[in-house]
């Protein structure tokens, strides 16, 4: 089997090994990512368990805390 090196920066690297899963190589892990486009399932539920809707919601709530503050402001309360 062939190999090629590539070179990436730091940052892309460590984003990467975050995304690796423990039972796969960089090799497996690229060819996931890059998978077919046809694939409209691919990502389904990739943010699944990531605590994802617990930061929308505290940032939502940063918002609306941060609008009311704003609001109240303008209206002299």
């Amino acid at each position: 089997m062939a190999t090629k090196t590539i070179t990436v920066r730091e940052e892309a690297y460590e984003r990467l090994k975050a995304m690796k899963r423990e039972d796969e190589s960089f090799s497996d892990l690229l060819l996931r990512l890059t998978g077919s486009e046809r694939d409209v399932l691919a990502g389904f539920g990739a943010l699944a368990g990531e605590g994802f809707a617990d930061t929308v919601e505290g940032a939502r709530q940063e918002l609306d805390e941060d609008f009311q503050e704003r609001t109240d402001e303008l209206l002299g309360q």
